[in-house]
């Protein structure tokens, strides 16, 4: 047990410096050079998400999550098991499954996509993606987590040391770089070639790559898929700041094209 706190500082330093490295990196050798000013509005909105929903999550989420597997834990499938090392990586390797899951629910159902879409509705792709997300889809995510620690038996300790983990690899994989080797190393986690097609303008190219930090889910159920994007984002769905972002979740995109449709357009 007195291990793990010291594990979770040196991850928490870990993201700070990947982030950090990252920008540093997108700025030098970026995989795609972005027009100044999108790119300048896309960090502002999804920075603004991050902290607005970080102060939201951290009164009413994060708590409720620390609290419910230090409770109910025992009762779960890891819960007869010695707290240590296996114990951490089998609680990491079903925590990414389950969030595997759902994230591909949050593709295949509109109640979900509603909230998720925010997500994909940047123009660019860059490390600071990975900080834009509605409020209510990490909530959302935070409930199934919780129900989630109690099935697995995942103790309170270890449900920080994979969040904090899982955060360093969503930082990872939106970067807009490229890496030696990322071919091969993307059947061992997911690299930002993968999740870049993930983020496809195209639905039959964004659902697919649902995977957070494991390849292995994707190759096994066929939700794999090797492409270069055209383009990023939505084609209708636009989130120029915070205000936004959180409304647009509750529109969808049927009902904005109806509304584009009806309004009166300009003749050449």
């Amino acid at each position: 047990m007195s291990t793990l706190p010291q594990i979770e500082n040196i991850l928490l330093l870990a993201v700070f410096c990947l982030f950090a490295s990252l920008l540093v990196l997108e700025k030098k050798r970026p995989y795609v050079k972005h027009a100044g000013a999108g790119l300048k509005a896309s960090f502002s909105t999804n920075a603004s998400a991050f902290i607005v929903n970080n102060i939201i999550m951290n009164a009413l989420s994060v708590s409720s999550l620390l609290l419910v597997a230090g409770r109910y834990s025992h009762f779960g499938l890891l819960g007869g098991m010695s707290d240590g090392p296996l114990k951490w990586v089998l609680s990491f390797v079903l925590f990414d499954f389950v969030v595997y899951v759902w994230h591909l629910l949050g593709h295949k159902y509109e109640s979900l996509w509603l909230f998720h879409k925010i997500h994909h509705s940047d123009k660019s792709f860059h490390v600071t993606t990975g900080l834009r997300f509605h409020v209510f889809d990490q909530l959302l995510e935070v409930i199934v987590k919780c129900v989630c620690a109690v099935a697995i038996g995942v103790e309170a300790h270890v449900v920080v040391v994979c969040e904090i983990a899982r955060m360093f690899f969503v930082l990872f994989h939106h970067a807009n770089i490229t890496i030696p080797g990322e071919k091969w190393l993307s059947y061992f986690i997911i690299t930002p070639s993968l999740h870049r097609a993930h983020h496809s303008t195209l639905r039959s190219e964004h659902d697919s790559n649902y995977g957070i930090v494991l390849a292995i889910w994707d190759i096994l159920f066929g939700t794999r898929k090797e492409i270069v994007p055209k383009s990023i984002g939505l084609e209708l769905i636009e989130a120029d700041n915070l205000l936004q972002l959180f409304s647009l979740a509750f529109l969808t995109e049927r009902r904005l094209a109806r509304v584009i449709h009806l309004l009166p357009r300009k003749r050449g």
